[in-house]
C-alpha cells in the first residue's frame, strides 16, 4: 500500500475519507482508553489483529464515524490499492487466507457429500456406466435381427408348402395326367420360392452377423486396447488407467436418464406385465370393469402393498352408493383388466370391527395359485389322537393361511366334476375322524370303485358294494340308532349330545356317516324317495343327536339331491364346475352372481374349492393332500388307537351269535343246531376238500343240545324243525347198522328264515 499525501482535498470526487480505527482489541478489567489515532499513509504493522480485522469490517459496513478534529485524516484513493484494488488489505493478512481457505474447504465438502448422495440414484456415475453399457450393447445389436426373425419364418413357411406341394405331386397318380402335371409344376414353383427364401435368410444372417462384427469392434475395441495398453505399458497401474477411463467413457454415454417410456404399451399398465399395484391402477381398472364411473375414484383404506408371496393385497372404499357386490360380480372384468386369471382375483367384504357395505379386500395372487405341489397335511405330524369335537384343518387358503372348520352339530355337501378331487378332499374329514378312537364311522361308497375300502376295517357300517337296498338298510338302522339315542337323552334331561356325555356313555359317542357318490342311491327308481326321507330325517334331527352326515356327489341338482335335503346340509364346499348353474346348486342360488362361481376354479388347481363353512362368505382353498401310502399310515395308526382304547368294530356277526341275541329258547336251540352242523361240516373238509354234511342223524342233534344245557325232547324238537316228507327219510350214518332218523340243514335254516328272519 503506497503512502498517500496528508491533509483534507475536497476538489476530487473520486477520493473518499478512510479513517483506520486502531487500537480495536478485546477489553480489559482496567478504564477504556480510547486509542491514540495513527495516520494512515503507508504500510502500518499492526500492533493487535483483531484490531485489523475489526477495523476492515467497519470500514465495509460504513459504520467508521469521523474522526476527531486533532486526529489527522488521510485521504486514499481506492483504486490505488496495490495491483489488486479489490481485495482489501485485510484479506492479506494471516486471518483473510484463513477465512478465506476455511470457506472453499466447506465448499469441496458439501460437494463430495453432494456427489456421495447422487451414488444412490439414478444418476449416480455406476448407473451412468450400466445404462451406458446397456446403450452401447443396444447400438451393437441393432435391428437386423427383426428382419432376420421375420425371413426366417418365411423361409420356414416357404419349405413347408414346399414339401407339401413335393408330397401332392409324388402321391398323385400317373393316370389323371392333366392333375400331376399340374401337381409337378405347382411343386417346383413351392420349391423355388423356397430356395429363394432361405438364401434371402442366409444373407440376412450374414448381413447381421458383418454389422454386428463392425459395431462390436468399433464400441469394444477402444476399451480393450486402452486395457491392453495401458498393461503393457505400466501394468497394473495402466490396467486400471484404462478400466477408469473405459468407465468414464460409459458413464458419459449414460449421462442421461431416459424418462421418456420405450414400451409401445405404456398407455396401458397391468399386474400380467409385472408392473406394481397402485391406486391409479386401481382406479382405472374399476371404470373398465364399469363398476364405477369415469369421473369416479377408489378410496384407499389400506394402500396396495406385497406380502412375502409376492402378491398383492389392498383394502379399497366404493364410492358412496355402490355396493360391495357389485364389485365381486365383476370378478372377470376386473381380472382381465388387470391381466391376470380370474381365479388369481380374490375380493371379499371386509369383517369385524370397521366393516361397511362398500368396502372391499382385495388379493391378487402373483401366479394360478393351487398349482405348485401341496404341503403334507398336519395330521401327519399329529402324534396323540385327533379331537373330531374341535376344530379339524381342512388346508390353505389363497393368501397361505390355514383354514379349519367345526363338524360339531352340523353337516356337509361336496359337489363338483368328475377329477375335481372329491374323494382327496374328503380324506382330511374322514382321516380326522378315523384317528378319533370315540367316532363311530358309518361309510356308503355310492361309486363302488374302492376310494373308501381303506376305512372299512375301522367302520361299524360298510356299504362298499354300491347296493342301495343296503344302503337303505343302513339309513334305517343310522335311524333306529337316533331314535335311541334321544331317549336316552330324555331320560339323562340333556337336550343335545356333549362331548362329555359321550364320553360318559357309548351310546352317545359321535358317529359320521359318510356318503360318496349319493347320486346313485337318489336317482334309483325302487329305493331313491325312500333314501332321500330317510336322509332328511337323519340330517335334521341327527345332529343334535352326535350324528354328522356328509354327502359327496358330481351333480347335486335338485334331481340328485332334493331341494329339502340339500339345503339342510350347513356346509358347502364347491370344487371346480363346468357351469356357475352347478355352482350355485352347491353354495345356494344367487352365489354366482355375488362373485362366488366355482367355474372361475381352474383345472390345474385340482382340490381347490370355495368352502361355505363360517362366515358370509364362502374362502377359497386346496384340502390338504394325502397320497395312498400316507392314507394307508394314518389308517394303520388310527386302527391301533382305536385297538388301544377298545373300540375297533365287532366283525360281522355269525348266524348262530344272531340268534342268541334274540333272546329266546327257541333262538337258541337254532343257534346251537346251526353250530353243528358248521362243526361236522369243518371237519369234513379237513379230510376231504369236497366233503361236506347237510344232514345230520336226530340223536347227535339231541346230544349236542344237552351238551349245551337244553334240554329238550326229540318231539320238541322235531315241532321246531318242521321237515317235508321227502327230508323224513331216514339215512345211514358213519358205521351205524341201521339207517338213523335224522334231520337235513335245510329244514333248520328255514326254521331259521320263517321264524326269525335271518
Amino acid at each position: 500500500m503506497t503512502e498517500m499525501p496528508t491533509g483534507p482535498r475536497t476538489d476530487h470526487k473520486d477520493l473518499a475519507t478512510v479513517t483506520y480505527v486502531h487500537g480495536a482489541g478485546p477489553a480489559t478489567d482496567e478504564e477504556y482508553t480510547p486509542p491514540i489515532p495513527r495516520p494512515l499513509g503507508g504500510r502500518t504493522r499492526a500492533t493487535d489483529r483483531a484490531a485489523v480485522v475489526e477495523s476492515a469490517r467497519r470500514v465495509l459496513e460504513g459504520t467508521v464515524t469521523p474522526a476527531p478534529a486533532e486526529v489527522e485524516v488521510t485521504e486514499v484513493d481506492l483504486d490505488a490499492f496495490d495491483d489488486r484494488p479489490l481485495i482489501p488489505a485485510w484479506a492479506k493478512t494471516p486471518e483473510g487466507w484463513a477465512m478465506y481457505s476455511g470457506v472453499v474447504y466447506r465448499s469441496r465438502l458439501r460437494a463430495y457429500r453432494r456427489w456421495v448422495r447422487r451414488q444412490r440414484t439414478d444418476r449416480g456415475h455406476l448407473a451412468q456406466f450400466r445404462r451406458g453399457a446397456r446403450r452401447v450393447q443396444d447400438w451393437v445389436v441393432g435391428f437386423e435381427g427383426i428382419q432376420t426373425q421375420a425371413l426366417a419364418h418365411q423361409a420356414h413357411i416357404a419349405a413347408k408348402e414346399a414339401r407339401a406341394a413335393a408330397r401332392a405331386a409324388r402321391y398323385t397318380p400317373a393316370l389323371m395326367k392333366t392333375k400331376k402335371e399340374v401337381a409337378v409344376r405347382e411343386a417346383d414353383r413351392t420349391q423355388t420360392v423356397a430356395m429363394q427364401a432361405v438364401n434371402a435368410h442366409k444373407q440376412a444372417k450374414k448381413y447381421r452377423r458383418k454389422l454386428r462384427a463392425l459395431r462390436a469392434g468399433a464400441a469394444y475395441g477402444p476399451p480393450m486396447a486402452a486395457i491392453s495398453s495401458g498393461y503393457i505399458t505400466a501394468g497394473g497401474l495402466g490396467a486400471t488407467a484404462g478400466a477408469l477411463a473405459t468407465f468414464a467413457g460409459g458413464a458419459f454415454a449414460g449421462r442421461q436418464v431416459v424418462v421418456e417410456e420405450t414400451d409401445w404399451s405404456a398407455d396401458w399398465r397391468s399386474l400380467g406385465d409385472g408392473d406394481p399395484m397402485t391406486a391409479p391402477m386401481l382406479d382405472e381398472v374399476f371404470r373398465r370393469a364399469k363398476v364405477i364411473g369415469s369421473d369416479e375414484t377408489l378410496h384407499m383404506v389400506q394402500m396396495p402393498m406385497l406380502d412375502a408371496r409376492g402378491a398383492w393385497s389392498a383394502v379399497i372404499d366404493l364410492p358412496p352408493g355402490i355396493p360391495a357386490k357389485k364389485a365381486m360380480r365383476a370378478i372377470s372384468e376386473i381380472a382381465s383388466a388387470l391381466g391376470v386369471e380370474d381365479a388369481q382375483v380374490s375380493m371379499t367384504k371386509t369383517k369385524g370391527k370397521g366393516a361397511r357395505s362398500g368396502r372391499l379386500e382385495m388379493y391378487v395372487a402373483k401366479e394360478l395359485p393351487f398349482t405348485e405341489g401341496a404341503e403334507p397335511g398336519p395330521l401327519l405330524a399329529l402324534e396323540a389322537a385327533a379331537n373330531f369335537w374341535g376344530r379339524i384343518a381342512i388346508g390353505p387358503d389363497v393368501r397361505g393361511l390355514p383354514i379349519s372348520i367345526s363338524v360339531v352339530e352340523r353337516s356337509g355337501l361336496i359337489g363338483g366334476e368328475p377329477g375335481a378331487g372329491k374323494s382327496a378332499s374328503g380324506n382330511v374329514i374322514l382321516l380326522a375322524a378315523a384317528l378319533d378312537p370315540r367316532v363311530i364311522l358309518w361309510l356308503a361308497d355310492g361309486k363302488g370303485g374302492g376310494d373308501l375300502e381303506p376305512f372299512e376295517e375301522l367302520c361299524e357300517w360298510f356299504e362298499g358294494d354300491a347296493d342301495p337296498e343296503a344302503f337303505y338298510e343302513m339309513l334305517k338302522a343310522a335311524v333306529a340308532d337316533m331314535k335311541a339315542r334321544y331317549g336316552l337323552l330324555k331320560k339323562l334331561g340333556k337336550r343335545k349330545v356333549t362331548e362329555e356325555l359321550a364320553n360318559k356313555y357309548p351310546l352317545l359317542r359321535q358317529k359320521l356317516l359318510w356318503v360318496d357318490e349319493l347320486m346313485f342311491y337318489t336317482t334309483d327308481d325302487e329305493y331313491g324317495k325312500k333314501i332321500t326321507k330317510l336322509l332328511r330325517n337323519l340330517v335334521s334331527r341327527g345332529r343334535a343327536a352326535g350324528i354328522v352326515t356328509f354327502c359327496a356327489t358330481q351333480k347335486p341338482g335338485s334331481d340328485v339331491v332334493d331341494t329339502s335335503l340339500r339345503d339342510l346340509l350347513s356346509i358347502r364346499w364347491a370344487l371346480r364346475c363346468t357351469t356357475p348353474e352347478a355352482s350355485d346348486t352347491i353354495l345356494g342360488k344367487g352365489a354366482a352372481a355375488a362373485g362366488y362361481s366355482a367355474k372361475t376354479i381352474e383345472p390345474e388347481m385340482r382340490g381347490a374349492g370355495l368352502l361355505w363353512a363360517e362366515g358370509s362368505n364362502p374362502v377359497l382353498v386346496r384340502a390338504d393332500y394325502y397320497t395312498d401310502d400316507q392314507v394307508e399310515l394314518l389308517i394303520k395308526r388310527a386302527y391301533d388307537l382305536r385297538e388301544a382304547a377298545g373300540t375297533l368294530p365287532e366283525g360281522p356277526k355269525t348266524l348262530a351269535d344272531q340268534l342268541r341275541d334274540k333272546g329266546e329258547a327257541d333262538a337258541d336251540v337254532l343257534a346251537v343246531l346251526v353250530e353243528v352242523f358248521n362243526a361236522y361240516d369243518q371237519a369234513a373238509k379237513e379230510e376231504d376238500a369236497n366233503g361236506e354234511v347237510d344232514w345230520l342223524p336226530g340223536t347227535v342233534l339231541i346230544d349236542a343240545l344237552k351238551a349245551a344245557g337244553l334240554d329238550i325232547t326229540p318231539e320238541k324238537l322235531a315241532r321246531l324243525v318242521v321237515r317235508e316228507d321227502a327230508e323224513k327219510k331216514k339215512r345211514t350214518w358213519e358205521d351205524s347198522p341201521s339207517a338213523l332218523n335224522g334231520y337235513p340243514l335245510t329244514a333248520v335254516l328255514r326254521a331259521v328264515q320263517t321264524k326269525y328272519g335271518l
